[in-house]
């Protein structure tokens, strides 16, 4: 068996709480070519992103104010953010709490709004319970920037292989393994647990 690592490092949307938008939006815009149209016009994805620098009303209402003829659609993105978000992944959660029984630290890198991640972890307790939060909004820099990276191993106190990441986006798995972290591209709950007990954990 291999050492195993010392932390096991989250990422949250799609692998610990599942966040579909498109759910939201199919029932505001139930025509499906006009809500093609509308994300045509509209790059959600890209406010979204700069909220997740910051906080994402903020990003919301700047992205109304540039479509004035869609900006009640926009403003749904946070005003009903939380019928985006949720419920938990299935068997996640499980994960979660075997390897905190276990006392391995955990931590959460995010790509989060610093607004959105509170009501996330009042919403869902089990967000609350990471030993090291690196959440994007807070930190000012996203994933797969290095530098969001590096403050989870400062404030680890670990690097390298001592670290295990798993995320759903290809792209943030690969900035972590370059790092010499052991990463695991999240694609289900099954695969996750079989992952971790071939580096040596108990899950």
């Amino acid at each position: 068996m291999p050492t195993p690592p010392r932390a096991v490092v989250f990422d949250v949307g799609n692998v610990l709480i599942d966040w579909q938008p498109a759910r939201l939006y199919e029932t505001l815009v139930p025509d499906a070519a006009e809500r093609e149209a509308l994300f045509a016009r509209v790059d959600f994805a890209a406010f979204n992103l700069e909220g997740d620098r910051g906080d994402l009303a903020e990003a919301t209402a700047a992205a109304a104010l540039r479509h004035p003829d869609d900006a009640p659609l926009v403003m749904a993105w946070r005003e009903r953010w939380q019928e985006m978000f949720g419920p938990e992944m299935p068997g996640s959660p499980e994960i979660f709490r075997a390897l905190k029984d276990a006392g391995v630290p955990l931590a959460a890198l995010t790509n989060f709004a610093r607004d959105t991640w509170l009501l996330a972890q009042a919403r869902f307790p089990l967000l609350s319970g990471f030993d090291v939060e690196v959440v994007s909004g807070r930190e000012g820099a996203i994933k797969p920037e290095p530098e969001i990276y590096a403050l989870v191993e400062a404030r680890l106190g670990m690097s390298g292989a001592e670290l295990f990441f798993t995320d759903d986006k290809l792209a943030n798995v690969e900035a972590a393994a370059a790092r010499g972290w052991r990463v695991h591209h999240f694609q289900g709950a099954g695969g996750l647990a079989e992952a971790l007990r071939a580096e040596g954990l108990a899950v």
